[in-house]
């Protein structure tokens, strides 16, 4: 079908219905076949009371609260839950329930039996509205005389009919490769799913071969041609030149094809510090709604590969967009006032012209942490920047100002960087965005990125109190709580330690004190990995544009004192790095508007002018600030489906990067196999316990069934395995020696078998009496 249940609802409303013919053309369907999988969508969604058709054929979107928008998440093991896009509660799914959805598909869920305290509501798929699988990797098998593609992924619970040609594919020794199935048609009633093999692809081709093999996995091997066209000249007018300005470049990333970053100046102020933020002007660049901001749209984000890079934006976009030392670029400026407490007390947004003084890189910033602080000599590194070391160090004291502020408001940071290997390239640096984790990454002294970060997230902030204070529309980064189940079996694990932890009478501490409890533990690592599976993904959300306020709410407004008081835990409006995600393009597109577009007086005979950028301008504006169309406009930027998309391209990123490093680990274990080494449990669970081994911390398992010295129980309090007899202890955070049995690579899978040291031999019992010496003779 050309089109998808979502792509046709997105089409109606519930306020005026619409022709069939104008929905066959929305959707641009011109054969009578398309138009005939269109009135059976309609008839079915009209079964189910999705939509209903009026007696002169006009279709109407019904408002149906039994109905649920969800996204299927399902385990290895079979359990499958709706997450719903409300935030509602989980939905279990029981198998029969399904109707032959699949992981990660999007559906519509009706609830038949509520939740209680200890149990999640059920459900079941009443209409699958968008399939997030079109292909897959896959085995090639022989199953009853038919040939089936066995999905990779133990998520898919299902298996793919192929035609007889895929029969080259078999392998019956050990395979060497692996297959792309393009789905033909997804399974009906009976009918069971039908594909093809698209092609072949080696296990063991090198490392671009395993990029191939994971953007496969992920859906994200497919890339649209960019729409030609040249990027668009910035406007000169109204700019402000901060050319003279000796700004500077952090950047750890060195790949050639990573995108451009922000660059920052920074000079003391009233005992805090002035901090401005550059960013890469790409939205003057584009018109919006424009085939190229389609095809950016579709992109949804840029793709770090390790030593590769799959683009958001086009080549000249790319180059257009990024800073260069000593060369003259345009840019959006944001001036930001941060207290020596990290608040943020004021600000000014601003299109202005820079040129960057120098960069920073990952090696001059290591040896900047290395240097001692009375050392007259100066590192071979440092030269270069020799005259910007004190700003570097003022950024410095800023950025831990912001940090501190952060965490004094909850905000979780969590130093859990990954290993430095050569393999990862630039997945090793901290992600200046800061999407790449649940958490808040601690600052690393050899990063750029990670003193670039904390100021970004500044920058973000001050945007989201502007944009609110205007009432403008916008793309916001929300951060749900904590888990506090999760919270206080980490708590527990922390307690059976030794740690120095107190629970409450309800047993649920904050993340805060967990990690003030540990924070100079020998076992911190692993408890922070624990209590990251505590912290909930970021999402992105839609805000839309408010209407213009009323007397009598300006009034309130005024009354109540105008904005909120700068807090850090607002919620983030991300527009500084447009070339990575098209959620900071989107927002960088109103703040474009706002400056170039805002009628900053009531009419043209009013002298005194307002400067929108400034912080505080909303109390004073009385009047529209952009004319009907314009306002049009900035709606259709971004919309709540377009938004659902961008977290759908955010999770397939995220899983893709997570796979690829523990395929990097993976390849590093190879070379292991049948050897010994040191490592420390990681995590421990009824079926074993995970350990940590070489420099690369990968993570492989002792399985259970392996540990044939004794019966073993699992503790889950203290998240330890006991023996019965011998009451030898595999406790989280144990140092052990391993030997690794097997690795599988594809599916990440490190098999490791423990080599226990003997166990000391029972001391004899003290009776008090004293043994009578024997003697001993041959006679």
């Amino acid at each position: 079908m050309k089109f998808t249940v979502a792509d046709l609802l997105d089409q109606l409303s519930i306020d005026a219905a619409v022709e069939p013919p104008k929905l066959a053309k929305s959707l641009k369907l011109t054969k009578q076949s398309e138009k005939q999988c269109l009135d059976l969508a309609l008839d079915a969604l009209g079964r189910i009371g999705v939509v209903a058709i009026q007696d002169d054929g006009g279709v109407i979107r019904c408002e149906n609260d039994q109905l649920i928008d969800a996204r299927l998440r399902c385990s290895s093991k079979g359990f499958c839950f709706a997450i719903r896009h409300d935030g509602g509660d989980d939905i279990y799914i029981r198998d029969h329930q399904l109707n032959h959805a699949w992981n990660g598909d999007r559906v519509l869920v009706r609830i038949t039996r509520e939740g209680g305290r200890r149990r999640s509501p059920e459900g079941g798929v009443q209409c699958i509205l968008e399939r997030s699988t079109t292909s897959l990797l896959a085995q090639v098998e022989r199953q009853d005389e038919q040939l089936v593609a066995v999905p990779l992924d133990d998520r898919l619970l299902a298996s793919i009919q192929l035609p007889k040609e895929a029969g080259e594919h078999l392998q019956e020794d050990k395979p060497t490769s692996v297959v792309e199935v393009q789905v033909d048609r997804y399974p009906v009633a009976q009918h069971a799913a039908m594909g093809h093999v698209a092609r072949p692809l080696p296990l063991n081709g090198g490392p671009a071969a395993d990029r191939e093999l994971l953007l496969t996995k992920a859906g994200l091997h497919h890339r649209q041609a960019a729409p030609r066209g040249s990027a668009k000249a910035p406007t000169t007018k109204g700019r402000t030149d901060l050319s003279d300005q000796p700004c500077l470049l952090l950047r750890s990333w060195s790949v050639e094809d990573a995108p451009g970053l922000p660059a920052v100046h920074v000079e003391a102020h009233e005992g805090g510090s002035r901090l401005w933020v550059h960013a890469p002007t790409v939205a003057e660049r584009i018109g919006s709604g424009n085939s190229l901001d389609l095809w950016l749209r579709d992109q949804g984000e840029a793709l770090c590969l390790g030593n590769a890079w799959q683009p958001l934006l086009t080549p000249a976009l790319s180059k257009a967009g990024s800073f260069v030392s000593g060369e003259t670029a345009e840019a959006i400026t944001v001036r930001l006032d941060v207290s020596a407490t990290g608040e943020i007390t004021d600000w000014t947004f601003m299109l202005s012209t820079i040129r960057p003084a120098a960069t920073v890189s990952s090696e001059q910033m290591k040896a900047l942490a290395e240097r001692k602080p009375r050392s007259r000599s100066l590192p071979t590194a440092l030269k270069p920047i020799k005259d910007h070391l004190g700003q570097l160090e003022t950024l410095q004291f800023c950025a831990r100002c912001l940090m501190d502020r952060e965490r004094q408001a909850g905000v979780v940071q969590l130093d859990l960087q990954l290993p430095e290997m050569e393999a990862l390239g630039d997945l090793i640096w901290a992600d200046p965005t800061g999407l790449r984790h649940r958490w808040v990454d601690a600052m690393a002294p050899q990063d750029p990125q990670s003193l670039l970060q904390p100021l970004l997230r500044a920058a973000n902030r001050a945007w989201a109190q502007h944009r609110e204070s205007l009432q403008l529309p916008g793309i916001v980064l929300q951060s749900g709580e904590p888990d506090p189940a999760v919270l206080t079996d980490v708590a527990k694990t922390a307690i059976a330690l030794d740690l120095p932890l107190e629970l409450d009478e309800e047993g649920s501490p904050s993340a805060q004190e967990l990690l003030a409890g540990f924070s100079e533990s020998a076992h911190r690592r692993v408890l922070e990995q624990q209590l990251s599976h505590a912290l909930p993904q970021p999402v992105f959300a839609f805000a839309g544009l408010a209407p213009v306020p009323t007397e009598a709410e300006e009034s309130t407004a005024s009354a109540t004192g105008g904005e909120k008081a700068t807090d850090p835990l607002v919620a983030e409006v991300p527009w500084c790095c447009a070339g990575l995600s098209y959620a900071h393009l989107a927002n960088q597109q109103v703040l474009v508007s706002l400056l170039q577009d805002g009628k900053d007086r009531p009419t043209v005979r009013h002298k005194t002018r307002l400067t929108l950028g400034e912080r505080g301008c909303g109390e004073a504006l009385s009047w529209p600030l952009f004319t009907a169309s314009q306002e049009e406009k900035l709606q259709g930027i971004c919309t709540e489906r377009f938004v659902q998309r961008l977290n759908s391209r955010r999770r397939q990123i995220h899983e893709l990067e997570r796979d690829l490093v523990t395929m990097v680990q993976a390849r590093s274990a190879e070379p292991l196999v049948d050897s010994e080494t040191e490592g420390r449990i990681s995590g421990v669970q009824s079926y074993g316990f995970f350990v940590e081994v070489g420099p690369t911390r990968v993570e492989g398992l002792v399985h259970v069934s392996s540990l044939n010295d004794d019966w073993y129980e699992y503790r889950s309090r203290q998240n330890r395995l006991v023996g019965r007899k011998t009451r030898r202890v595999y406790q989280l955070g144990d140092s052990v020696r391993v030997r690794v049995i097997k690795v599988d690579v594809l599916r990440n899978q490190i098999d490791l078998d423990v080599i226990a040291d003997p166990l000391p031999a029972p001391e004899a019992e003290d009776t008090g009496i004293t043994p009578i010496p024997v003697t001993l003779s041959n006679a």
